[in-house]
């Protein structure tokens, strides 16, 4: 996943971890091709810190909207139900992560030996179990929502093993990131609500927002892509016009039975509707600029950029379909989650997180 799934996957560039110092008395030895010499973490600490960067945890915090976005999409409060699907989206989501790296680990030997497997400071094969792991363990809460959350979280997994093991690098690859994105928006509809129908208008407007990013992701490490920024502005701009629209609402116990437009719809409050809008501006504002950057200049730095720009745009394009659906405190915990993310992700020193 990614999902964006983000994804999202989930910032910006990379950054190299620190290497260790040599041995008092020791030689330094320069490293064959002039890549860093592998070094396996002896510190607890150091051990963590390798994990939490193959993780990229603070991308963590672009995943629980989804599920809260599907939630109110499907017309019903969070609930514990919720929650399950939201651990089931995060161990799915870190899964895609470890798998992530572990079948890029030789292109990053050449293009990011930084990293946690080409510099040694984790095996491939503690990444491909933690994957394995972690996956298991996201179906089995899926399981724990229920069946309809269970029957989406597993196609969802498989998207997620597909993207990681072989469309990344296809065509079908940003389609794939999308879709993983969308179904986990429907995950949550469906462990809270029990049925997707009513949140697939969302899942498709959060799954085109991943498609752009994912896109703009493919040409990070060489740029020179002035379409794909571009055509991440055009959607950026057409999203943010889509959820400002209001969405018409049905009372309880209709919403499975009416259609929108019918007798008995409500259209959603006045106060969900400004807070829609408003959500809406502050999405675009977050990716639109780092994105017409890029365009104007498609160099690796302005190209990563927009990459982080299009990832932290998540959360508020998660809240204002929240806010579109009339969840008004269900938008605002979304956004909650943005300054908890910088804030961890300063206190853990990676605000360079990448998306591939």
């Amino acid at each position: 996943m990614n999902r964006t799934v983000a994804t999202d996957r989930v910032t910006t560039a990379r950054e190299p971890g620190a290497p260790q110092a040599d041995a008092p008395g020791s030689r330094a030895t320069p490293p064959p091709s002039g890549r860093p010499e592998p070094r396996t973490p002896r510190t607890p600490s150091a051990r963590l810190g390798a994990w939490a960067e193959l993780l990229r945890l603070p991308a963590l915090f672009t995943v629980p909207g989804d599920a809260l976005a599907g939630a109110a999409a499907a017309g019903a409060r969070p609930g514990p139900r919720t929650l399950l699907a939201i651990g089931s989206s995060l161990c799915l989501y870190e899964a895609g992560m470890a798998l992530n790296d572990w079948a890029d680990r030789a292109e990053d030997a050449a293009e990011r030996p930084h990293r946690p497997l080409p510099s040694g400071r984790i095996r491939p094969a503690a990444a491909l179990t933690a994957a394995g792991v972690l996956t298991g363990a996201g179906l089995a809460l899926a399981a724990g929502a229920g069946r309809p959350a269970l029957a989406v979280a597993a196609p969802l997994a498989a998207t997620v093993w597909a993207y990681d093991l072989a469309l990344k690098r296809t065509p079908a690859g940003p389609a794939a990131m999308a879709a993983a994105r969308g179904l986990d928006l429907l995950l949550g509809a469906a462990a809270t609500g029990g049925g997707t129908r009513a949140a697939l208008p969302s899942a498709a407007l959060l799954g085109s927002h991943t498609l752009a990013v994912t896109a703009v992701s493919r040409r990070e490490t060489t740029g020179g892509s002035v379409l794909a920024p571009l055509a991440a502005l055009a959607t950026t701009g057409a999203l943010t016009g889509l959820v400002a629209r209001r969405r018409t609402r049905l009372p309880a116990g209709r919403r499975a039975a009416a259609a929108p437009g019918l007798s008995g719809s409500t259209p959603a409050p006045a106060v969900t509707d400004a807070l829609a809008a408003a959500l809406g501006a502050a999405y675009a504002a977050t990716a639109a600029r780092p994105y017409f950057h890029a365009a104007l200049n498609p160099s690796p730095p302005l190209t990563q950029r927009a990459v982080g720009g299009g990832i932290r745009a998540t959360i508020p394009l998660q809240a204002a379909l929240a806010a579109r659906s009339g969840a008004s405190a269900t938008s605002l915990l979304v956004v909650a989650l943005a300054p908890a993310g910088r804030r961890f992700a300063k206190r853990s020193a990676m605000r360079k997180v990448s998306i591939t």
